[in-house]
């Protein structure tokens, strides 16, 4: 399914020096940012208390978030919990407070503006908890990339597989400098909002280097350069792009500004992997298989010479 077609190959690796000094530059900020800043690690992280309490009509969700706000929690999370009853609210840890206290603090002031809510359950999550987490989500990080690595080196060859994880870690290191830089709270659902982003970033760039070798097998194409191979290869799939990428980007937008403060860093993350895996795939993936040295001959099975003896009558 195509919306349109570019019968002129666009001169995409015509600039890729300039775009990849561009993203080189971008991609140093973002480690800058994050070893000056930091991530700003939410509870699940950094620990704090837990509380789920229950209201016997629909809880205003909104109404709560910001009385809690207004008791000094600026970094609290509110949010429904199973049914429209029941609602979790995460506080962050404090030196000058037990869980006890601050929970006690906050049940007694939710009670004042409605006598029906109750106090389900508390518990604290500790720092160790949040290290353990930081530990697994690195971890789970990084069985991917090498899992993305081994794949493309079988599917295609070593230099693809280099240049596409080149890439996809281009995509999430800038995702990681824009929280770091704005001080974006880091939760567990970013770093999902982050694996999602690698593995959509990499389908993306299979779909290109799926077309890089159908253009190198194919003789109509036997006289074109690795440039003009590449660009191509990415003209053709400039339709297909528009078609994945906007839709997906036009749901993850809906997130973004209907979804609430509970899925707003979460449907952020998306929307910045989105518009920088359309962009790696293009000027990091393309580029840097080309500085490698991809050529024809790396995509195509060697011929086997015919043994003379074949046929020969004994």
């Amino acid at each position: 399914m195509e919306f349109f077609r570019i019968k002129k190959d666009i001169p995409f690796m015509r600039n890729a020096l300039l775009f990849n000094v561009i993203s080189a530059l971008t991609f140093a900020a973002a480690i800058f940012f994050l070893f000056a800043k930091g991530l700003h690690l939410s509870i699940e992280f950094t620990g704090g208390t837990v509380m789920e309490v229950a209201y016997t009509k629909p809880a205003d969700i909104e109404g709560i978030r910001k009385t809690v706000t207004g008791l000094g929690f600026a970094d609290s999370q509110v949010q429904s919990f199973g049914t429209a009853q029941d609602v979790l609210i995460r506080l962050p840890a404090q030196k000058s407070a037990s869980a006890a206290q601050i929970s006690t603090k906050v049940i007694d002031v939710l009670k004042a503006q409605d006598a029906s809510v109750s106090l389900k359950r508390v518990e604290f999550v500790g720092p160790q908890v949040g290290e353990e987490l930081a530990h697994d989500g690195l971890t789970a990080l990084a069985f991917v990339v090498i899992g993305i690595m081994i794949y493309l080196a079988f599917r295609f060859e070593w230099k693809f597989a280099v240049a596409a994880i080149i890439a996809n870690l281009h995509d999430v290191i800038i995702i990681l400098g824009f929280f770091a830089f704005f001080q974006w709270e880091f939760s567990l659902t970013v770093l999902a909002a982050v694996l999602a982003v690698l593995g959509y970033s990499v389908n993306e760039s299979v779909v290109v280097f799926d077309r890089v070798r159908e253009a190198f097998r194919d003789r109509r194409y036997g006289k074109l350069s690795t440039p003009e191979v590449l660009n191509h290869a990415i003209t053709s799939t400039i339709s297909r792009t528009v078609i994945t990428h906007g839709s997906t980007q036009l749901m993850v937008l809906s997130m973004l500004l209907f979804g609430g403060p509970t899925l707003h860093y979460f449907a952020l993350a998306l929307t910045i992997g989105i518009l920088f895996g359309i962009y790696s795939s293009v000027f990091v993936a393309a580029a840097v298989a080309m500085w490698l040295g991809v050529k024809r001959e790396d995509l195509l099975k060697p011929v086997k010479p015919k043994d003379e003896t074949d046929g020969a009558v004994v």
